[in-house]
């Protein structure tokens, strides 16, 4: 009897400890349904029971609340708190190769881990939250923290919680360097880094970012970004790729940044800036995005495809410039992991239908005058009108209107012409089974946004282009501020908050500060979308002040960074590691806007080309080095130097360029004509501003080009190179004349040759250096 109620006693105490084992893990830290179950369904799951109907087995969908609630003859597919029975758990966890999911087959065998994390999920009770970018955006209460920045409250508690301490403040140099290289694309002065290290005041650096952002170097560095969103290129790029004029379209991209244009505005202009109640010519050519897609000339091209063709593209771009999905996935089928049928993607189609436009051939494009020329020109019509209102004017009087008249024709005959959207009677919008522009089976598609986003509040009429852009610009609509700010985060940090800029979906990356992402996103709706106003509150954080070096705890417990613990250093886009050697040496020519321009190129490099065959001729003298924005961007055969350095052919659109580093990056900054000419400028600059003091020279190169002085081995090693070349240079002055020839600036007269030879070897290895092309 004893031993019984012994072993009673025993059984009661192991019950016990499994019941508050199994409580306690069920109670532990909560699973986030969004951050941790969502992956693993979309991953493992959704393929075959997700959003794509024609796709589903079993009719179970998973990515929906019902269909992963669901409940058939009693058997649950989660059942919250019970996981005998839960039919998820069950399938995942069996050893039978014809019940457990994901079927061998799939090859996707769920990993320990992740069954863990299911679990705990379904012990919590699993609960549910719908995809956390199609959510309202909220205002989050920043978190109580020492840090006085609101950003930084928010970053500081997840570096605490991972056990990581804030790297300190970037010296000045650093700082300025930073800064300059992030707002405008253009390193320092050392004299803008010496003023700034000697101000004692205590908002300079404040000063500093004012001031850059005012800087008409701003929109230039910001139209970069924005020119490979939305696939901006001179040339047609299908077929024979050929000439468009379409360079006013980057002016009024750099002015609109450069004026902070309001985001919702500037969206509203380029969707439908013909449409608006009192259309300008600024929102006439921002309608030309509308027209920035490839098209053809090509004699045998199908216009029936091509409809199709332009069609999908539009759809593929304003939904990943705007709303950061990836859309195209639907155009053949509904979208296999996020909520996107394929109607949708044709709903979308339809608001582009009234485009007007030649669907095989040339475009026609409008003449616009630029601001200045419209100045000019009203100028000369308000002088015109009152000779041309005389009767009887005196012979004075009628050679001043002549003339008058003449200069008119004259400025009216240089006015640029550009491509802008022209609205018609809508084209028919059909379905195309699985995409296919033969197969007009499909029904007709009015205009219509997806389901799974807030409505579009349109009634007693066929919605238009700009109905769209009033709605993607709402407020409402959950996509458009989160993904506009963290794209403007990842112009200061080298990463955005959500590190996949183009899929906030459910196969993108989840944020790692969800709440600071809405409160960003939040302030910027809230503040007018005023897109200088976000810039400066990220770049005003101490997170963004902080020094790029990693320490050891930094490189164990954070080695991606992802916590911000530290500042990120990264390479250089390639059209700044142009501007930089421009800049640095002196040459760069620094006019705001205007056609594109063609710097020097390889020979034959075009050859390819046809239909017509085309011979490229590099431009002169100022043109010749224009920043790298304003190269002739030639859509199949890019610009080799600024394709080494991973710049986009723009033939769709690029979110995010990759950072390569490559043996022929460092053969572009020794060879290239470019970077040659533009050492051979600096040497020459040395030369004239420091005297003959080697020394001196080498100090003033690092700070034009490093905003430091040099280190004494790097001074050692430079000066040895110096003196080597400048004996070599002496024995052989035909090589030193060769290489100090090199690009259309002239050599200034008294230089000796060898000496300068010598010196452009030492410029040529400061250009090439690493931290030269590197943001801090």
């Amino acid at each position: 009897m004893r031993t019984e109620r012994s072993l009673a006693r025993r059984c009661a105490v192991i019950a016990a400890a499994w019941v508050f084992r199994t409580t306690a893990l069920a109670a532990g830290p909560e699973i986030d349904f969004n951050r941790e179950i969502r992956p693993i369904l979309s991953e493992s799951c959704y393929q075959c029971h997700g959003p794509d109907a024609g796709k589903r087995k079993a009719d179970l969908r998973l990515d929906a609340r019902e269909g992963l609630f669901r409940s058939d003859d009693g058997t649950a597919i989660v059942a919250p708190g019970k996981l005998d029975a839960s039919e998820l758990w069950l399938r995942i966890t069996s050893d039978d190769p014809d019940s457990v999911m994901p079927p061998p087959k799939a090859g996707k065998r769920l990993a320990p881990a992740q069954v863990e994390i299911v679990r705990r999920w379904i012990e919590q009770g699993a609960p549910w939250k719908g995809h956390w970018s199609f959510q309202p955006v909220a205002q989050p209460r920043p978190p109580e923290a020492d840090a006085p920045g609101i950003i930084d409250r928010f970053l500081d508690q997840r570096i605490q919680a991972a056990g990581l301490t804030p790297a300190p403040e970037a010296d000045r140099p650093t700082l300025i360097r930073r800064l300059s290289l992030d707002l405008t694309g253009l390193p320092p002065t050392p004299e803008d880094v010496e003023a700034f290290a000697r101000d004692p005041r205590p908002d300079a650096y404040e000063r500093q970012v004012d001031r850059l952002l005012s800087s008409p170097h701003y929109g230039e560095r910001m139209a970069v970004f924005w020119l490979d969103l939305v696939r901006f290129a001179d040339t047609q790029g299908y077929h024979s790729d050929n000439h468009v004029d379409i360079w006013m379209f980057r002016d009024y991209v750099i002015r609109a940044f450069n004026t902070n244009r309001p985001f919702d505005q500037f969206t509203i202009e380029q969707l439908a800036g013909d449409l608006i109640e009192r259309p300008t010519d600024e929102s006439r050519v921002g309608s030309g995005y509308n027209r920035l897609l490839q098209t053809t000339q090509e004699g045998g091209a199908q216009p029936k495809e091509y409809i199709a063709k332009y069609a999908a593209d539009r759809v593929r771009n304003v939904s990943s410039v705007w709303m950061g999905v990836t859309m195209g996935c639907a155009e053949c089928h509904d979208h296999k992991y996020d909520p996107f049928t394929t109607r949708e993607f044709y709903g979308l189609e339809a608001f582009f239908a009234d485009i007007k436009e030649t669907i095989v051939g040339a475009q026609q494009e409008t003449r616009f005058p630029t601001p200045e020329e419209s100045t000019a020109l009203k100028t000369l019509q308000d002088r015109l009108a009152p000779l041309a209102a005389i009767k009887n004017p005196t012979p004075d009087q009628k050679k001043d209107r002549a003339e008058l008249e003449r200069q008119i024709r004259e400025t009216e005959t240089r006015i640029p012409a550009t491509l802008v959207t022209t609205a018609m009677e809508p084209r028919t919008v059909r379905l195309l089974p699985r995409g296919n522009w033969l197969d007009d089976s499909g029904p007709i598609i009015a205009p219509t946004v997806p389901a799974s986003l807030p409505p579009m509040e349109v009634s007693g009429r066929r919605a238009n282009r700009l109905d769209l852009a009033r709605w993607l610009v709402s407020g409402r609509n959950p996509l458009v501020a989160r993904v506009m700010v963290n794209r403007l985060w990842k112009l200061a940090f080298g990463q955005g908050i959500v590190t996949t800029l183009d899929d906030f979906g459910a196969q993108g990356a989840w944020p790692t500060h969800p709440e600071l992402l809405d409160w960003l996103a939040a302030e910027f709706v809230d503040g007018g979308w005023d897109v200088k106003a976000t810039v400066k509150r990220i770049v005003m954080s101490e997170a963004y002040r902080r020094s790029s070096r990693p320490r050891e705890l930094d490189r164990r417990l954070d080695p991606a960074n992802r916590w911000l613990s530290r500042q990120n250093a990264f390479r250089l886009d390639a059209e700044f590691v142009r501007d930089n050697a421009l800049a640095i040496s002196g040459r760069l020519a620094e006019p705001i806007g205007g056609p594109s321009v063609k710097p020097y190129q390889p020979a034959g490099y075009w050859s390819f080309l046809n239909f017509p065959r085309r011979e490229y001729h590099p431009d002169h003298g100022t043109n010749q080095y224009r920043r790298g924005l304003y190269t002739y961007w030639q859509r199949t055969f890019l610009h080799p130097s600024l394709l080494a350095f991973d710049a986009s052919t723009r033939e769709e659109c690029v979110v995010q360029r990759p950072r390569s580093n490559t043996p022929l990056q460092a053969l572009v900054l020794l060879n290239d004509p470019t970077y040659v000419e533009a050492a051979r400028v600096l040497a020459a600059r040395l030369i004239a501003e420091a005297g003959t003091d080697p020394a001196s020279r080498l100090d003033r190169a690092f700070r034009l080009a490093l905003s430091r002085p040099p280190a004494a081995e790097e001074s050692a090693i430079l000066l040895d190179l110096v003196a080597k070349h400048e004996r070599q240079y002496r024995e052989d002055p035909a090589s030193a004349r060769e290489l100090i020839g090199i690009g259309e600036t002239p050599v200034p007269p008294g230089l000796d040759a060898a000496e300068l030879a010598a010196w452009t070897s030492a410029a040529r290895a400061i250009l090439n250096l690493h931290e030269t092309i590197t943001r801090p």
